[in-house]
């Protein structure tokens, strides 16, 4: 004969404050990983031969034409973000 006792589980507060808190988190990382919404890069003949962060700061730098806006990110890669037209001349797409 077994003489040994099963103990069953069974969820408390403390449990279900836990899943709730994991499931936050996973909700938040789903969330947080959403494709950017950038602006693309316009479809015109001045920015199809921007090929270069240079060519672009000459309207976008602090004293051009169109500054970027205040917070943007002083980054050499314009086009990490914002995406070429579709017959680009410039480098990678």
């Amino acid at each position: 004969m077994d003489t040994r006792t099963r103990i069953h589980w069974s969820p408390n507060k403390r449990d279900f404050l836990f899943l709730g808190i994991i499931a936050v988190v996973i909700t938040l990382l789903v969330l947080g990983t959403k494709e950017r919404t950038t602006k693309p890069v316009p479809n015109d003949e001045v920015h199809i031969n921007s090929t270069t962060r240079a060519a672009c700061m000459t309207c976008h730098g602090e004293q051009g034409m169109r500054p970027q806006p205040p917070g943007h990110t002083k980054a050499d890669q314009c086009f990490q973000c914002h995406r070429q037209p579709d017959d680009w001349r410039g480098a990678s797409r």
